[in-house]
Parts: structure tokens; C-alpha cells; sequence
């Protein structure tokens, strides 16, 4: 019965070091990639002022890239930042509350980038001409606005534009911002001319070149849309391969909404999106210039027939910042924007992260501790799965109880395998046990490990969330290292990523093998050499393997062994079973006698 239980162990660990392995594979660590330079839009009214090849991952800049211009400030809680009359551009923006390392007087994350700088990023509002109107009549991204109300832009202080055409239209702007990261954007525009005409607004997110990327599986990066209910994810390589759009001669996509909707580009923690008015029809184009190496997400909402002396407005929502959970659910629950939440990458296992985000991000908030509440999620998802996991270590018990009788099946089958494997599976059945049952509480881990670490990877609240002290960020693997004995000597620990690093591990990885070690030794070694080897083995492999995650993670997994060996303490005791730890350490560090050799010449005199 024992070596049963051996085989349903080594199983569960071969099973999750074979998921460990493929992660590895699927989710390699991230890459650096080349970035390409900040040319500039040729279907937004700007001349071309460099050239990119996407294949060769480079561009040269040639000329300036726009005339300057005057521009109105943004200061909020969350934002700071720029916005160019030159086309009303909303192209220079910081985060306040986000800095790009953990160290002290790091650099806030800077989003938007005008055109000029490197990787320009920046959303622009217009109207496309139609029926009595050219392209000079409406205004574009090179349209200087003049500033018509307003001063900095802040939540409560809204900024107003005009400009007028000289043909009897007249473009009116407003620009309004939220206390997080929302702009709304309203256009409207009065025909005191004597004919109709017919124009088209629209909104632009741009974004030159390709930017710095994670390269991990875990995490989609590019463009992200929601039509009527669906949503889509494009990468960047894939809007390059778009189908060539024959109105414009450009890799587009146009996908038509009757309802709701919204598209941007997200990053790994940041995102930019624009989001029409809901119940209302509009399209929504996906671009790439090859010429300039520029990807654009586009709304365009449905065209307007305005009358003589008659008036219009059309507005456009655009969201430029971190994907902050209860931000963007706010947005959605509150703001009208359906489907929102889904801009945070949940991934194939959304049934799962989706409620364990929402009780971490519950528990931290009740806590105050990322960590903690890390742990605490762990004791929230034991109990849960604790009648399973009870079945499980009762039939283990129940297994160990049988031993004897299982003794004797092999006594009297002998060399009979088939009647002996009959014997045990009628001894299982009468009895009521289920020997495969001690594989189910490894089983039930691997989707809540994978679904744990997706959250952990994706989610902004984690990112440089601190623990308790060297662990001040538990987005990132532990940063401390045997290499200079944990910081006591004078010389720095390897950096993370490194070979080195791997190699030298830190605390959080030493623990976690040694909370699988206790675990194992609540059973007594196999008899058999190549499990016993295994069983000795396995932890410290793990810790290895482990020790280049996420803290984060790591803390999740010794709370769990921790867990785990108290439950199985505790259930093997109530079933008369008193496991003997020491005695179990002990024989592990005991030199093994050799098994005797039988003498196969008396053995055929007999």
C-alpha cells in the first residue's frame, strides 16, 4: 500500500515538473528588442520625415517632424502632461504615481510622446470631409487651434478650442478630464454657411515604431478591441500581415459595431484606448503604415448630414494610463463601457483569475500588505478545496490501514501479477478506497498555480508591491543570494535574470524547498532505490526551478506546503496513523546496507 502511495506522489511531482518544464519553454524571460525611431504619419497630414523597414527592426530619422506649437498643461492626482494645439494632440503624458524602478528618485512612467521624440505616442480628433467639403475644410492634425476657454486642464477645469474654416463652418472642442486617467472629448461644429454638407469625426490612437516589448506568452501586448460584445487581440507582428485595406492601400482592418465597443493598444501595465459613445454605430479601424513604421487604432463614428445653420457634436472617450482593476471597473460598471474589464489580460484561465484577483485585491485592501494577502488568498483557496482535498488524505490514511492486508495479497499470489492486481482492486473496492486519490490535491494545483501566476505577471497592483524587507517587490523573483551570503558581504548579489542569479538563490527559494522536504517526510522512504532517489531529489530540483519566479508566487507556494503538511499531520493522526517526522529525517541521512545477494547455484539444488 505504501509503495501505492510512493507511485501516486511521484507521479504528482513528475506531472508538475513536466508543467514546470513546458512553462519554461512557452514563457521564456523577456528579451530586450530593438527599438525603431519616431517617424512620422502620412495619412494624418504630417510630411514623412524618416523611413522604417519593420522586417529590419531600425529607422533613420531625416528631417523635423512637426512645426511647434502652443500648448496647454495637464495636472491631476494621477497625470501630468501636454497637450499641442497643433491638432489639439493629446501627445505628452506622465503617470504620477508610477515610477519606472523601485529605486529612490526614479523616473514617473511616461506614456504619450509627441512626434519628434523617440517612439511618438499620442491620440488626435477630427473630422474627415464628405459631401461639399475638401480636405482643407475640416480640421486635421496639423489644424492650430486657438484656445478658447480654460486654462490647465484638470479635473473640474475643462479646456476649450475653436477654429474656423473661413467657410462658414466653425469647429468647437472641449476636453474634459477625470480624476484618473479618462479624457472625454466633445466636437462640435455649427454651419452658418449657406449649403449642407456632409463630414465624419474621428479619433486616433498612433503609435510610431514598435515598442519595447515583454515577449512573454503570459502577457498580450498590441492592439486590443471589443465589437459588439467580442473581444479581440491583435499583435503587432499581425496588424503588420493585415490584409491591404483598397480604399487606402495601407495593412487596415475595419470592423463594423452596431452597439458597444472600444480599441487601443495595451502594454504590459499601461494602456490607451478610445471608446465612442455606447448604442450607437461606428467603426473601428486597425492600421499600419509601412512607410513610416506607424500602427494606428481608429473610431469613426457614423457620418453627419448637417444642414444650413444647422449644428453637430460627436464625443470620443479616450483612456490613457495604468489598468488599475478597480479603475477600469469603475469605468465599467459606472462609466457605460461593457466589456472594459476584459482589457486586463485574464487569459485562457479567466474563470479562475478573474475572482482570485478580485479576493487578493480584497484582502489587500482589508490587510494592507500585498504579501499578506497573497497568503491569505492561499488559506481562502485551501479551504475551499479542502473537502477534496480531505477525501484525498482519509483514502491516503485509509491506504497506509490496508497495508497488512496488502502484505498478504502478495503472499499468496506470489509470481501471479493478474491475480494479485484483481485481488487489490476487490481488496480497494470492499474497503472503499480510491488509490489514485492521493494524485487530486497536486492536480487541483496546477490550474490555480498557472492561474496565481498569471495574476501575479499581469496585474499592475502588483508591481512593485513590497512584502517585508529585502522582498520589495513581489512582481519580481527574490533578490537576495547565497553569492554574498544574503547581504552580509560586501559585494552585491548577482543580477536577477542572471545564470549566476539561478544558481545562487535566495531565501524565499531555500524555504520552499524546504517545506517540500518536511512534506515528503511525513512518509517513510520507498524501498525501492529509483523513487527513494527521486523523493530526495525532487524538492531541491523545485527549489531550483522556482527560484526565478515571482516572489510573489514563491510566497504562495510555501504557504501552501506549509498548509498542506499540517492538513495531512492532522488527518493522519484522527485516522490512527502517527506519522514519525524525525524518525523519517533520521533514516534519510543513515547509510543504506546493500540488499544480500541470493546464491542462484543453492537456490536450484532446493
Amino acid at each position: 500500500m505504501e509503495e501505492q502511495n510512493n507511485k501516486n506522489l511521484i507521479l504528482a511531482m513528475v506531472l508538475s515538473a513536466a508543467v514546470m518544464i513546458v512553462w519554461f519553454v512557452l514563457f521564456p524571460p523577456p528579451e530586450p528588442t530593438v527599438d525603431l525611431a519616431a517617424p512620422t504619419a502620412t495619412d494624418l497630414g504630417v510630411p514623412v520625415a524618416s523611413t522604417a523597414d519593420p522586417a529590419a527592426g531600425a529607422a533613420t530619422d531625416t528631417a523635423p517632424a512637426v512645426p511647434e506649437a502652443p500648448r496647454l498643461a495637464i495636472d491631476t492626482a494621477k497625470l501630468s502632461g501636454t497637450i499641442s494645439l497643433l491638432g489639439g494632440r493629446i501627445d505628452d503624458l506622465s503617470l504620477k504615481t508610477y515610477r519606472e524602478t523601485i529605486e529612490p528618485g526614479s523616473d514617473t512612467v511616461r506614456l504619450l510622446a509627441p512626434v519628434g521624440e523617440n517612439l511618438a505616442y499620442y491620440s488626435v480628433f477630427g473630422w474627415l470631409p464628405g459631401t461639399g467639403l475638401a480636405a482643407g475644410d475640416v480640421p486635421d492634425a496639423m489644424t492650430e487651434w486657438t484656445i478658447a476657454g480654460g486654462g490647465t486642464l484638470a479635473p473640474g477645469n475643462p479646456v476649450s478650442l475653436r477654429w474656423e474654416n473661413g467657410k462658414g463652418l466653425t469647429f468647437q472642442r472641449e476636453i474634459v478630464i477625470d480624476e484618473d486617467f479618462m479624457f472625454t472629448v466633445t466636437d462640435r461644429v455649427d454651419n452658418s454657411s449657406a449649403a449642407a454638407v456632409t463630414l465624419q469625426p474621428y479619433g486616433i490612437i498612433a503609435r510610431h515604431g514598435l515598442p519595447q516589448l515583454q515577449n512573454i506568452f503570459v502577457v498580450h501586448e498590441g492592439a486590443v478591441q471589443r465589437n459588439d460584445g467580442e473581444l479581440l487581440e491583435t499583435d503587432y507582428s499581425d496588424i503588420v500581415d493585415l490584409a491591404v485595406d483598397p480604399r487606402e492601400g495601407l495593412p487596415a482592418e475595419v470592423t463594423e459595431s452596431a452597439v458597444d465597443g472600444w480599441i487601443g493598444f495595451t502594454d504590459h501595465y499601461w494602456m490607451t484606448s478610445l471608446i465612442p459613445e455606447q448604442g450607437k454605430p461606428y467603426k473601428s479601424v486597425l492600421k499600419y503604415v509601412p512607410a513610416s513604421g506607424i500602427y494606428q487604432a481608429e473610431v469613426r463614428p457614423a457620418a453627419v448630414s448637417l444642414a444650413a445653420g444647422a449644428s453637430t457634436t460627436s464625443t470620443v472617450r479616450f483612456f490613457a494610463g495604468a489598468k488599475e482593476w478597480a479603475t477600469i471597473r469603475e469605468y465599467e460598471r459606472e462609466g457605460g463601457i461593457p466589456g472594459f474589464l476584459d482589457s486586463i489580460d485574464w487569459g485562457w484561465f479567466f474563470f479562475l483569475t478573474k475572482p482570485i484577483f478580485a479576493v487578493l485585491h480584497w484582502l489587500n485592501a482589508l490587510i494592507g500588505n500585498m504579501g499578506l494577502a497573497i497568503i491569505g488568498l492561499t488559506f481562502v483557496l485551501k479551504i475551499i478545496v479542502l473537502p477534496l482535498a480531505y477525501k484525498s488524505y482519509v483514502s491516503m490514511a485509509r491506504m497506509k490501514e490496508l497495508q497488512p492486508e496488502m502484505e498478504a495479497l502478495k503472499e499468496r499470489a506470489g509470481e501471479d501479477r493478474q491475480k494479485l492486481q484483481r485481488e487489490m482492486m476487490q481488496l480497494y473496492k470492499d474497503k472503499k478506497v480510491n488509490p489514485a486519490a492521493g494524485c487530486l490535491p497536486i492536480l487541483i494545483q496546477i490550474p490555480i498555480f498557472f492561474a496565481l501566476y498569471k495574476v501575479i505577471f499581469v496585474t499592475i497592483e502588483l508591481r512593485h508591491a513590497p512584502f517585508v524587507g529585502w522582498l520589495n517587490d513581489l512582481s519580481a523573483p527574490d533578490p537576495s543570494s547565497l553569492f554574498n551570503l544574503f547581504g552580509l558581504l560586501p559585494w552585491d548579489a548577482p543580477v536577477t535574470g542572471s545564470l549566476l542569479h539561478l544558481l545562487f538563490i535566495g531565501v524565499l527559494p531555500i524555504l520552499l524547498g524546504a517545506s517540500m522536504w518536511l512534506q515528503m517526510k511525513l512518509n517513510p522512504a520507498p524501498t525501492d532505490p529509483i523513487q527513494a532517489s527521486i523523493f530526495a531529489w525532487m524538492p531541491w530540483i523545485f527549489m531550483f526551478m522556482l527560484g526565478g519566479f515571482a516572489s510573489g508566487l514563491v510566497v504562495y507556494w510555501i504557504t501552501n506546503n506549509t498548509i498542506t503538511f499540517m492538513q495531512q499531520y492532522v488527518i493522519m493522526r484522527s485516522h490512527g496513523h502517527k506519522p514519525d517526522l524525525f524518525g523519517n529525517i533520521k533514516s534519510g541521512f543513515k547509510k543504506k546496507e546493500p540488499a544480500p545477494v541470493a546464491d542462484k547455484s543453492k537456490a536450484k539444488k532446493k
